[in-house]
């Protein structure tokens, strides 16, 4: 029987999986629940483009979320971690590859010391604020409105992304007791961070933030609220985690740290760092990484930190970021052609819009105000955003299925596939 002949719908395919998976997915933003209609089951990418089970292309601007910076199937990187899975799939022991990439992180990042490799970036972050509050023997924190760290329990307090997706206020399963150290503060506003701090400055363990956001669209920082928050934190002695899940390797080699001039403590990441397999870190200062176990007593562990196909395909992924500083200018470019031409062909529409790109990250807002924090965000015009997002599915162009969430460019996109992705844009009935 022929390949065609075997496949099924999409329609199909999710009807069948929501009768063995929660609501048919396995993380909630798949499911199409803000923007209507089925999820997009996948079965094969290559380069800029996914393939559907049903052989349809489609120009991809999620990228995995962010992790296929280079693109898909890059033939580095898959000859990498077949090599390893010839040598084994895991050990359980360390292994020479752990020291490998734990040094050329430490050579890209700035002000990263020592780095611990983890599984997920929830699991990152989760870290990073323990150690924190290990480290200054104090509980409280200050996340902000529309941030997202995963999905531990202290974070699941106005959580953005997906949480904004499904209209959840309050997550059932995170008990008063977890709530009430988390303070939650809006982004951009320094004044206000500095309230929140003098009122629990002696109990205030660390700031934790995405210094780009992109779990509310794409929200760059303003000027000077990093450098401001750094600050802050030095004068009432708590830690300043960065949580660049997202923005690491992608802003810049050196991520925000490096494109902003602005120093962490600790530094969370995931995407990039592994090259499209599931692999995490948070790193830092030695004097704060070294109260993690097994030098300190801040405990962690993880049967599989440090995989070693995950790593495989990490560190070829990260070496060909670091030997080849023009695919930054190029992603940087391929941004600014995309937003550039948005602009225009709206502009000749009459659309109101804001558009925020930082890198090869972007979001598009139909709103005619600044998008600064969660508040703006939430004020666009969803209805007429998962609209254009259809028109796009419909014409081969996969957008985030979320006005909430930052796209992501890769190296592989084409000048054909922006200027399709464009044409089909100023093909939209506005």
């Amino acid at each position: 029987m022929q390949e065609a002949n075997l496949l099924m719908s999409n329609k199909m395919l999710f009807e069948k999986a929501q009768g063995f998976i929660p609501g048919g997915v396995n993380s909630p933003v798949r499911a199409f629940k803000s923007v209507g209609g089925t999820p997009i089951f996948m079965k094969s990418a290559k380069g800029s483009k996914l393939v559907d089970c049903t052989g349809k292309e489609y120009i991809d601007f999620i990228n995995s979320w962010g992790p296929m910076i280079l693109g898909h199937a890059h033939t580095e990187v898959i000859a990498a971690m077949h090599k390893q899975v010839d040598l084994s799939t895991s050990y359980g022991t360390p292994t020479e590859i752990e020291i490998d990439i734990a040094k050329l992180v430490c050579d890209m990042i700035p002000n990263i010391d020592l780095i611990r490799f983890v599984s997920s970036g929830t699991e990152a972050c989760m870290t990073a604020l323990r150690l924190a509050r290990g480290y200054t023997n104090k509980s409280k924190f200050i996340k902000f409105e529309g941030n997202y760290h995963g999905h531990a329990d202290p974070f699941l307090v106005k959580a953005g992304s997906g949480v904004a997706t499904l209209g959840i206020s309050n997550v059932p399963g995170v008990t008063q007791g977890t709530a009430q150290d988390t303070l939650i503060a809006k982004y951009n506003d320094l004044a206000g961070v500095a309230e929140i701090m003098e009122a629990n400055k002696d109990e205030l363990a660390a700031i934790i933030i995405e210094p780009v956001a992109g779990n509310m669209g794409c929200i760059p920082p303003s000027e000077g609220f990093l450098q401001g928050l750094r600050k802050l934190c030095d004068q009432y002695n708590c830690v300043l985690i960065f949580d660049e899940v997202m923005t690491g390797f992608r802003v810049a080699k050196g991520g925000v740290q490096e494109r902003y001039g602005v120093y962490a403590d600790l530094v969370t990441y995931g995407k990039v760092i592994g090259g499209g397999m599931p692999v995490a870190a948070f790193g830092g200062k030695k004097e704060i990484m070294d109260h993690i176990a097994p030098v300190g007593n801040v405990y962690q562990a993880g049967t599989l930190s440090g995989n070693p196909i995950s790593l495989a395909a990490g560190i070829t992924t990260l070496k060909i970021l670091n030997d080849n500083p023009e695919i930054y200018t190029r992603l940087e470019e391929k941004g600014s052609y995309l937003k550039n031409n948005i602009s225009s062909i709206l502009d000749k529409k009459g659309v109101a819009y804001k558009i925020n790109q930082v890198g090869s990250m972007m979001s598009l807002h139909f709103n005619e105000n600044e998008i600064v924090d969660y508040d703006s965000a939430a004020a666009s015009d969803i209805d007429l955003f998962n609209r254009l997002f259809h028109h796009l599915l419909e014409n081969g162009v996969y957008l985030p299925p979320s006005a909430y969430e930052s796209w992501f460019l890769c190296d592989a996109l084409t000048d054909d596939d922006l200027n399709k992705t464009l044409e089909a844009i100023d093909n939209f009935k506005f």
